[in-house]
């Protein structure tokens, strides 16, 4: 129920920022997950999730609402993100899912692809070399596994044998290029051969069979064995964004993959297996689409950013916070909580 609930706030989520996005409302982009919410719920919820900095960690990409809800992010703070509002997690200063919380374990992405599989095996790596039973799980689509970044990061979490998970969420196209188009392997878990890893490939439209992947992977990951490159069967119904029409792809194909959405198909086993009632499902749905429709109504009510909150929190010649990894060293002036920038010959080089 817990999974099955996870799936329905996601897509509620998303439907109720189509509107707004169709109203006006936001203005970046919108990446919608439709039809691939199974593979980002059933990989994240297999990991120890809290909200103390002990838990594991992921990196998200647009299309991992499930997940990011799962680590603790808000429907409040989701539309507050889009929608650029003062009040949202990063004030308006950047889009979407681009936030970070790592006492929730969530570290927001960077825009050049394959970039966050590095990030995640130095965090991985720290876990391992602290001897803390914790799990890095990165999350990319097809696209970014043909990007040097993927590959360098892929090669150093298997060479320093990181506790990590790299998740393709192989949804068949990068932006409008078909995958056999983009690479000639047969499936992306192969390519883990290559690395010396782990590597598995499962139906990502079937949440069970992710969740059950994934816990795999962890447990692999939490023993000492290394990273795990588990690739999810699964397809986005949607344009690689909102402004995509996505005139490349054959209807057919689409009315195809309609059919075997993650959604119903969990929905169907529930109640199959007795796992839950009719109305239980139903009164769930309901709940997260008022959840939802709340949340937005409330975060389009705040306040977009003052012109003058554009200079706060970025970097400047001036004022710089000491980065999170990096403690203010003893005996430096600390004036607003940052250290000065004095150029050439400053103490800190």
């Amino acid at each position: 129920m817990e999974i099955y609930r996870a799936l329905i706030r996601a897509r509620a989520a998303e439907e109720r920022l189509e509107v707004l996005f169709r109203q006006g409302h936001v203005s970046g982009g919108l990446y919608r997950s439709l039809g691939q919410e199974g593979a980002s719920v059933g990989a994240a919820y297999a990991l120890r999730r809290r909200d103390d900095a002990t838990g594991d960690v992921i990196a998200h990409t647009v299309r991992d609402t499930g997940a990011l809800f799962l680590f603790g992010g808000t429907p409040g703070e989701y539309f507050r993100q889009y929608l650029a509002r003062e009040t949202g997690p990063t004030r308006g200063k950047e889009a979407n899912v681009h936030w970070t919380d790592l006492r929730r374990g969530f570290v927001g992405p960077v825009s050049p692809l394959g970039t966050m599989v590095g990030v995640m095996s130095g965090i991985a790596l720290s876990f391992k070399i602290r001897g803390e039973p914790r799990v890095g799980m990165v999350f990319y689509g097809d696209g970014a596994t043909s990007t040097g970044a993927w590959h360098e990061g892929v090669n150093f979490a298997g060479a320093q044998g990181c506790p990590m998970i790299v998740v393709v969420t192989a949804n068949g196209y990068a932006f409008s290029t078909p995958t056999r188009r983009q690479t000639r392997a047969p499936g992306f878990s192969l390519k883990a051969q290559g690395y010396g890893i782990a590597g598995e490939s499962v139906d990502g439209n079937d949440v069970l069979a992710v969740y059950q992947a994934a816990r795999r992977a962890v447990d692999r990951a939490r023993d000492g064995k290394g990273p795990t490159l588990l690739e999810l069967r699964t397809y986005r119904r949607k344009g690689h964004a909102q402004h995509d029409p996505q005139l490349y792809v054959p209807p057919e194909e689409i009315r195809a993959w309609e059919a075997r959405d993650p959604i119903d198909l969990f929905r169907r086993r529930l109640l199959e297996e007795g796992w839950a009632r009719e109305e239980e499902l139903r009164r769930l749905e309901v709940q997260a689409d008022t959840e939802m429709m709340r949340e937005a109504e409330r975060a389009a009510q705040d306040p977009l950013p003052e012109e003058i909150g554009t200079l706060s929190d970025v970097f400047t010649d001036l004022l710089a916070r000491p980065h999170w990894t990096r403690p203010l060293p003893a005996g430096l002036p600390s004036p607003g909580g940052g250290w000065r920038i004095q150029g050439k010959g400053h103490p800190l080089g």
